[in-house]
């Protein structure tokens, strides 16, 4: 796990040198175990280390093998790496290292730009065949690792994070009207190729780009699960569904162990997070380190669900730290979390989670969590009605449970100076569920659930908030073969017993039936779900700033009215709209965006 980054000219002219180990620096807390810079010329290449697979400097990055004619930055992690090397070796080739960087590189010089088929894992790579005077960029399937891309004409840069290419500077920074509409409307999500900045766009899940010296380029998606039925699972009952996915889960399980340091867990608690510890412990992993977080009470509203980690933690035996927070301590966690935010993220968990990858980065450099289970088997409210939608009634019943404003509110609340002129996020959402493949209406919407919501929501909340203190999370529920069994999976066993279906039954073999059956948590954090007391202060403050009036994103009549009552302007899908507009100012005004 790292950061990466990196300038190619394309005009003839030489790399900004300087400005790669500026953002390079940028993502020190990403890497903090080392540190590198590279060239060829027309291309240079930055890297910060976090020392996972082959702690030595022999896995140190960039990676140049000479004699491959090939040099590597690499983020993430692959998780095959050890019978990838044994084939490659099988075919001939030779290894100078122990790490998974270095298998990248060989399986490039065997199989070419079909190389990404055989990596199993999570990555972000930016790759230099010398020979070919070639770039090649790739992320992984289910986009858990990001890139960002900033490009000119003559020039394009990447980095693992939006700051890192601000620090790099001459970035255009305007507001990117069609991306503020989707962040309005979809609980602060931009998907990707955009952000809401103009000159910064994301390499989307499961793409490989080429870019060639001349300024070429070629861009193809390499994976995507068609969301149809198999003729191979013909005749499969409940009971096969249950065994097939539960023997996926254990081996995603198993896979994310791959390490030269402890894993642990991060425990909330709820079915995920727990049915992980549990089959890491049937995995034979003992006195496993879990980790769950909570805050005080406010209004009635619990802080915490450590009744529900602690009654795992007894279960399995495992190391458990519970961590509490006072609500006092929050602004300054807020100010800290806005500032690793790679883009606004409205979810008011966002900041649970920095805090508890603060306290878990003290006991160990890489955990597995739960996130993704409720896109992949169908666990969101909105789900189960969608079993019952015709095909062609998926976008509207979609819009109805999860947009924040619509386009005509959006009239009402962004200036018009940075409005869209059209229903940009209909119109996407629209052709999405269109799109071939998708038998059902709920197919569809787990389609985008999976391969364009959730890498720029909870995929993108765990990295950055992760990586700004130098830990690893790794997402078992997101494994490849895992996400195309149950894309492939009956609709039915997904929505049964309330969402999950299939994946309660898994747990069921291994995990007490009252933590099962309990009704849906979430990471309680009521302060900021309220927006109440010194954290209201602070997103006035935001919306009132000086540089907020001259940005001038919302209609001040519209922000005076959300300030006035802001209990009173929640969305459909619950989420507090002040938040979310004062959220995004916060996160401007931190990254010094003007």
């Amino acid at each position: 796990m790292c950061g990466i980054g990196g300038e190619a000219r394309l005009d003839g002219s030489t790399p900004d040198a300087d400005a790669v180990a500026r953002m390079t620096d940028a993502m020190r807390s990403r890497g903090p175990d080392g540190e590198g810079l590279w060239g060829d010329g027309w291309v240079t290449l930055g890297h910060r280390r976090l020392t996972i697979i082959d702690l030595s400097d022999a896995g140190a990055q960039p990676m140049v093998r000479e004699d491959l004619g090939l040099a590597l930055v690499f983020n993430g992690c692959v998780y095959n790496y050890p019978e990838l090397r044994e084939e490659l070796r099988a075919a001939g080739h030779t290894f100078r290292s122990t790490s998974d960087t270095e298998v990248i590189l060989v399986a490039y010089a065997q199989w070419g730009e079909a190389f990404v088929d055989h990596l199993v894992g999570m990555f972000a790579i930016g790759l230099v065949d010398r020979a070919r005077r070639r770039l090649v960029l790739a992320r992984d399937r289910l986009g858990i690792k990001p890139l960002y891309l900033a490009e000119s004409p003559g020039r394009l840069r990447f980095a693992s994070t939006l700051p890192a290419l601000l620090r790099g500077g001459d970035v255009d920074t305007r507001i990117d009207p069609v991306a503020l509409h989707h962040y309005l409307s979809w609980h602060s999500i931009v998907p990707a190729p955009r952000t809401v900045l103009r000159g910064v766009r994301k390499l989307p899940p499961a793409t490989l780009r080429v870019v060639e010296a001349d300024g070429r380029s070629r861009e193809r998606v390499y994976w995507q699960p068609e969301y149809v039925r198999d003729p191979a699972h013909a005749g499969m009952d409940a009971r096969d569904w249950r065994a097939a996915v539960g023997g996926a889960l254990r081996t995603a399980v198993r896979r994310r162990l791959v390490a030269d340091v402890p894993v642990g867990v991060l425990l909330s608690g709820g079915l995920d997070s727990s049915l992980i510890v549990a089959l890491l412990a049937e995995a034979n992993q003992h006195h496993l380190r879990t980790f769950s977080i909570g805050f005080d009470s406010r209004g009635g509203e619990a802080g915490d669900e450590f009744h529900w980690s602690d009654l795992v933690a007894r279960t399995y035996e495992t190391d458990h730290h519970r961590i509490r927070l006072p609500n006092d301590d929050l602004v300054p966690a807020v100010r800290a979390t806005v500032a690793a935010m790679t883009e606004p993220m409205g979810s008011h968990d966002v900041v649970a989670f920095h805090l508890l990858s603060q306290q878990v980065a003290k006991h160990v450099k890489v955990a597995q969590s739960g996130q993704g289970a409720d896109e992949v088997f169908a666990g969101y409210g909105y789900h189960q009605p969608l079993a019952a939608v015709p095909r062609d009634g998926a976008a509207a019943a979609f819009a109805a449970a999860f947009f924040d404003h619509d386009h005509a509110e959006l009239t009402r609340v962004v200036d018009p100076a940075h409005a869209c002129d059209h229903d940009a996020s209909r119109d996407l959402l629209t052709a999405e569920l269109a799109a071939p493949g998708a038998e059902t209406a709920l197919d569809a919407v787990l389609r985008l659930d999976t391969h364009r919501m959730l890498p720029d929501d909870p995929v993108k909340r765990v990295d950055s908030m992760s990586m700004a203190w130098g830990l690893e999370v790794r997402t078992p529920f997101l494994d490849q073969d895992l996400v195309a069994l149950a894309a492939a999976c009956p609709p039915e066993h997904k929505v049964a017993q309330g969402g999950k279906g299939v994946l309660k039954e898994v747990a069921r073999e291994v995990l007490p039936a009252d933590l099962i059956d309990r009704p849906k948590g979430y990471f309680p954090v009521p302060a900021l779900r309220n927006v109440d007391g010194p954290v209201r202060d602070l997103v006035v403050e935001a919306l009132r700033a000086p540089v907020a009036r001259e940005r001038g994103l919302f209609r001040p009549e519209y922000v005076t009215e959300l300030l006035a009552d802001p209990e009173a302007t929640r969305s459909a899908a619950g989420s507090n709209k002040l938040w979310q507009l004062g959220l995004l100012e916060l996160w401007l005004q931190t990254h010094d965006i003007r």
